[in-house]
């Protein structure tokens, strides 16, 4: 049977297909469908955590105990990541474990672009790289009969385009694998110098014998055109060169990638004219190449950044620009990202932005790093998950050494954010006495990468109800002495609350508390809170607008401006009736309206 699947359900098909039994991650785009598809088989524990580091150690502990596991991460995620599995790389497996890594080219949902092709390096683990969809099922399977052969973890990396593109994938069954037997083994588990030293030389003897698997893996194959250039790459990039170049070159496509095959890739070499090398990003397989003192045209032709798409191919190879389509300037509306209708970070940073000559902002990772475009502007820095709140401290540290400068940090992260690394960053600042004013908007729910449940929403990946993280308890019990929880789309009390906070020198937490407009589930307790408010909308009264604009400082696409009439109207069939444009009319023109 054939099925039509991305990348990621692929993996996730992989996976059942492999026997896994456990599985767990932490949401982030590119990688965010393989959990959530994982999770539609039964047959497999499959969790949301707080953050990678914690998936990745979730996983570790089911391998160890014999069970088969996979943790799934975008490419920043393995940053998180980072500590737990270079030691796992030591230890090595009990139950087979792969680590998938996303990597996203190109920077479409993330702050960097990194290769983690050489995190496989650096861990000395091996690696697999799909090109397809069929590939990325396939080798899943195989890279957990390769943990179990070679006592790793394996990682696997996919790209952005190979794990939201869809391709034919033939299906198989489930692969049913017993838990293996658990047996103490402190030599090996426990990562103690003493122990970690001789677990070294065993890394060191396992790459050695995997750089004999390459060699014969039957991921790396030659295709042969008969022709005199060459093209190396792996993943995506094998698919856009064929796209590209078609059957004019000969190709060596990897799948296999670390260790990669010295011997496959000097004879491919060798019996080529000319070599290019096509990967994205860094210079992984050409700098491998070129200690083999082979000559190979990669990154003195191919940008060192974005995706290396067809059209990229064409113009540094053949010279050939793509024919597309005239675009007439003056025809396009810029469309830049925004809150949805009824977002309750709205009327927070509408607030907030009253008192930008009294703060400076430090943002963090989700929904609400749209505040850094209009009309908010209201962040200055965004560098990781977590990092508000201790860059904030960091900043307030010297701002409070100029006599020129007396403004407050505010930092601001999410609910997800906080529960990520968010709970650590704060307690820095409460540990050296900050006097930060630091923001927690609580929309119950991981809202950037699409509803994805977390320890604050009340129920568990494969929708088991959960405990619910009470935050304000959190962070009482951190030490923070003032803390308040506030409805931020009361402007009123908002307002009330910044100055608050802004009144106080000692660390100070604001939790707006409101659920994300687009939450799906509620717990019956916490539904009856919110409804009464989804009965309304609010509406414009023509007659007492004046067009003043003053409503659509508030940033809702609900609202529009009718050039003609000079007056702005709500779209109904987008209102949620949130109120703030309400609140902020100075004119008494918008009212409520009951729904139907």
């Amino acid at each position: 049977m054939k099925k039509l699947m991305t990348g990621n359900e692929a993996i996730a098909r992989g996976a059942f297909e492999a026997g896994v039994h456990f599985a767990s991650a932490y949401p982030g785009t590119p990688s965010t469908e393989i959990l959530e598809n994982v999770a539609q088989y039964k047959e497999i524990v499959a969790e949301w955590a707080p953050n990678e580091k914690v998936a990745l150690e979730a996983v570790i502990g089911a391998s160890i105990a014999g069970g088969r596991s996979l943790a799934a991460m975008k490419h920043v995620g393995v940053n998180v990541a980072a500590d737990p599995l270079f030691t796992f790389s030591y230890t090595g497996v009990n139950g087979g474990s792969v680590l998938i890594s996303a990597d996203e080219p190109g920077m479409y949902s993330s702050q960097n672009e990194q290769d983690n092709r050489n995190y496989a390096k650096a861990a000395k683990i091996p690696m697999l790289e799909p090109s397809n969809s069929q590939e990325a099922k396939d080798m899943l399977v195989d890279a957990f009969d390769l943990s179990e052969t070679y006592d790793s973890v394996v990682m696997v990396r996919m790209t952005t385009r190979v794990c939201h593109s869809k391709s034919l994938v033939e299906l198989g069954e489930r692969h049913a694998v017993e838990p293996r037997p658990y047996e103490p083994d402190l030599a090996k588990y426990v990562s103690v110098p003493a122990n970690g030293r001789q677990r070294r030389h065993a890394v060191e003897a396992r790459m050695n014998r995997l750089k004999d698997y390459t060699e014969t893996s039957k991921w790396n194959h030659v295709v042969d055109n008969g022709a005199k250039i060459g093209v190396i790459a792996s993943g995506m990039s094998y698919e856009f060169a064929w796209e590209a170049l078609g059957e004019t070159v000969d190709y060596l496509k990897l799948g296999f990638t670390n260790p990669l095959p010295k011997q496959m890739i000097a004879d491919f070499c060798d019996n080529h004219d000319t070599v290019y090398v096509i990967e994205e990003n860094d210079p992984y397989i050409e700098e491998f190449a070129m200690t083999l003192g082979k000559r190979v045209i990669g990154s003195e032709l191919f940008p060192y950044t974005g995706e290396m798409t067809p059209d990229v191919i064409k113009r540094c190879v053949l010279g050939h620009e793509t024919e597309g389509v005239d675009i007439h300037p003056e025809l396009l509306v810029n469309r830049p990202p925004t809150f949805c209708s009824g977002c309750p970070h709205r009327g927070f940073f509408y607030e907030l932005g009253k008192k930008r000559k009294k703060i400076i902002v430090a943002g963090d990772i989700g929904c609400y790093s749209l505040a850094v475009g209009e009309p908010y502007r209201m962040m200055e820095w965004l560098i990781c998950m977590g990092a508000a709140y201790s860059t904030a401290h960091g900043a307030q540290r010297i701002i409070d050494m100029k006599d020129d400068d007396n403004r407050r940090l505010v930092a601001v992260m999410g609910d997800s954010t906080f529960f990520h690394t968010g709970i650590n960053s704060l307690l820095n600042t409460i540990y050296n006495g900050g006097n930060t004013i630091n923001i927690i908007l609580d929309n119950r729910i991981t809202g950037m990468t699409g509803q994805q449940d977390n320890p604050g929403s009340g129920f568990k990946l494969q929708e088991d109800d959960a405990a619910i993280g009470d935050i304000e308890a959190i962070c009482r019990a951190l030490g923070v002495n003032h803390v308040r929880s506030i409805d931020p789309n009361n402007l009123k009390l908002v307002k009330e609350t910044i100055n608050w906070a802004l009144d106080l020198d000692e660390t100070s937490v604001i939790i707006t508390n409101w659920p994300c407009v687009l939450k799906k589930k509620f717990k019956e307790e916490d539904y009856a809170a919110y409804q009464d408010m989804w009965k309304t909308k609010d509406a414009v009264l023509e007659d007492k607008c004046t067009g003043c604009k003053a409503c659509l400082r508030s940033g809702c696409p609900s609202l529009v401006f009718d050039p003609d009439k000079k007056k702005v109207r709500i779209d109904p069939n987008t209102c949620v009736g949130c109120d703030v444009c309400l609140q902020i009319c100075p004119y008494d023109a918008i009212v409520k309206e009951e729904t139907a």
